[in-house]
């Protein structure tokens, strides 16, 4: 049977298999670049219901958010030496030395303005620079410039995933990028620039705050 545009029925039920293999490709690469993403964010993302997202996952055998973080959070990974893990503002998921680290900040009511529900900026820089101390693999670190851009602004309820990563190290000095995503937006992006120790000086039981600025 030929459609009034000269394709046939067949041709259609393989365009359709075509763009639900497709979709499920991209997904799959989505959820392994950002496991935090939701999967309302995902259906926004590919134009579908998030009942169609959930049935993908379940045919590619993608666990659901919640899952997804508890897996993440069961890795090994290295102990924060720049300030004390409960002093890090948000949640550590990764975290490699020199190298990068991923935290999760879920935006309650106590990060927003009441008027308009929206989180306060020095939430999400708290987190972002936090997350460069951590980073650094010194007894001492401390920020001692930071280039900071503010891109949308981030809502109660919206879980804010930020990812560091180390871009030049020199002997006492680190640069650090941060940029953290609420969803598959891009919310904010810092680049820090670090002094640290690197062991020349004793810095046994000190302990670097997390906001330092200049």
């Amino acid at each position: 049977m030929i459609n009034i545009n000269g394709a046939s029925a067949k041709d259609g039920v393989r365009n359709l298999r075509k763009s639900k293999q497709d979709r499920q490709a991209m997904l799959k690469q989505t959820i392994a670049e950002n496991p935090f993403i939701t999967d309302d964010a995902l259906a926004k993302k590919f134009s579908v219901s998030v009942q169609t997202i959930r049935l993908d996952r379940m045919e590619l055998s993608i666990p659901e958010l919640r899952e997804r973080i508890k897996y993440v959070a069961k890795r090994q990974f290295d102990d924060v030496k720049a300030l004390h893990e409960d002093e890090v503002i948000g949640e550590i998921v990764d975290l490699q030395l020199d190298a990068q680290a991923i935290s999760l900040l879920e935006i309650g009511q106590e990060h927003v303005f009441s008027r308009t529900g929206i989180a306060r900026g020095h939430h999400l820089f708290a987190q972002a620079n936090s997350l460069a101390v951590a980073v650094i693999n010194d007894a001492l670190a401390l920020t001692s410039k930071a280039s900071i851009h503010f891109i949308r602004p981030v809502k109660t309820g919206e879980r804010v995933v930020a990812k560091a990563k180390v871009i030049e190290k020199e002997h006492v000095r680190t640069i650090v990028e941060v940029n953290s995503y609420a969803g598959q937006d891009h919310v904010f992006r810092g680049v820090f620039t670090m002094f640290r120790s690197s062991g020349k000086t004793k810095t046994a039981g000190v302990t670097a705050p997390a906001h330092e600025e200049s």
